[in-house]
């Protein structure tokens, strides 16, 4: 096919299959271990923590590097449309999907794709997380939309497996089989298997192997392979999914979407689909990539003085004397900060709540969240 350059880097994309990609962003999570900062109402995607912009801005630009403005979806939860409007107010409320109970990625996965595929039957989507960090944006475009070339054309889905950089125990990862595709230097591998959050030793195995990838859930699929996927692995999913397709344009369209979704049951995408499929295909991913899901990933990314420390200025008015301290983080509004003799601290305060934590432990902040579930402070969640 003829490929196709309009200035946007898709030069790697053939024409035919351009017109047809989609990109729906995924924002319904709330980022509990970046408490007390994120919280449900204020979740991690919304909030500035790197970089002067929200993580959730950040990937809508990157999305608009991809494909047009009207090619965007957003999967969202209700009490989050403000916020997306706030953001992105070019977005027309028919390209914004809401959930009415958060009910895992599945189902979001599978609505949207079926929502998408009564409108174009031969649509190609992009899912991006809305809490995801990019470093290289012309070799991130240049991957994804290879995946999604190579789905369009073939009859698989395509996970971006990021090559690991270091033993990251608290990631899943992708192993990968033999390369069944390789073009414009872009190698398609047969998928082995998954493994999830596997030990720092165990880890360390598999990044010398190089045969491993954490696991992003940056999937690309037509519309049409992962519906037929949903109805042969996961049939009750399928059933909810259908139901909603139906009633797309009609008048009961939005009590048949949330009686569906609140009957339909809670699954990742990992589970109902990716570990039981015969149809997934990984490409490496080389592009900076994290996943900024904890303090200690916002430290590696803000920028640090000589001794590693870094601010995180909320308010005008913030200052941190730092005497002997180091490789530490402080993230508060309008307050001074005073630290002696300390190192690899993450110190995160907010008007109703400060948390301390050793960098190397700030993904456990997590079981915070649980205690205070426990204990009942529903107004710190």
């Amino acid at each position: 096919m003829a490929k196709k350059n309009n200035g946007k880097g898709h030069e790697f994309m053939s024409e035919q299959n351009l017109e047809h990609v989609y990109v729906v962003i995924l924002c319904g999570g709330g980022g509990t271990r970046l408490w007390p900062l994120s919280r449900n109402k204020t979740p991690k995607q919304f909030i500035e923590l790197v970089g002067g912009e929200t993580l959730f801005k950040k990937t809508y630009d990157r999305a608009l590097a991809l494909v047009p403005q009207d090619h965007i979806y957003i999967m969202t939860n209700q009490e989050y449309m403000e916020d997306i409007y706030r953001q992105a107010p070019e977005i027309t409320s028919n390209r914004i999907v809401a959930e009415p109970v958060k009910k895992n990625t599945a189902l979001a996965m599978g609505v949207i794709a079926g929502i998408i595929h009564v409108q174009d039957k031969d649509a190609v989507i992009i899912n991006l997380a809305s809490d995801h960090l990019v470093g290289n944006l012309e070799k991130f475009k240049k991957t994804v939309l290879a995946a999604a070339d190579y789905a369009a054309d073939h009859d698989c889905f395509v996970s971006v497996g990021i090559q690991p950089v270091f033993p990251h125990p608290g990631l899943g990862y992708i192993h990968r089989g033999v390369r069944i595709h390789d073009d414009n230097g872009t190698s398609v591998y047969q998928v082995q298997g998954f493994q999830e959050k596997p030990t720092s030793a165990v880890a360390t195995e598999y990044l010398k192997s190089g045969e491993y990838y954490w696991n992003a859930n940056l999937y690309t699929w037509s519309s049409k392979v992962i519906l037929s996927e949903f109805k042969l692995l996961s049939p009750i999913l399928y059933t909810h999914i259908q139901n909603i397709m139906a009633c797309i344009g009609k008048s009961n369209y939005e009590t048949c979407f949330a009686t569906e979704y609140a009957n339909a049951p809670e699954e990742a995408i990992d589970t109902a689909i990716s570990e039981k499929t015969k149809k997934l295909v990984v490409i490496p991913g080389n592009f900076g990539w994290s996943d900024v899901g904890s303090w200690n990933v916002v430290h590696d990314e803000v920028a640090k003085d000589e001794a590693g420390n870094a601010l995180v200025e909320r308010e005008a008015g913030a200052d941190w004397v730092r005497i002997d301290t180091h490789d530490s983080l402080v993230s508060v509004g309008r307050k001074f900060v005073a630290t002696i003799g300390v190192s690899d601290l993450m110190i995160i305060d907010t008007p109703d709540a400060l948390l301390i934590t050793k960098k190397n432990r700030a993904q456990e902040v997590k079981k915070i969240i649980e205690e205070l579930k426990i204990k009942g402070y529903k107004e710190l969640l």
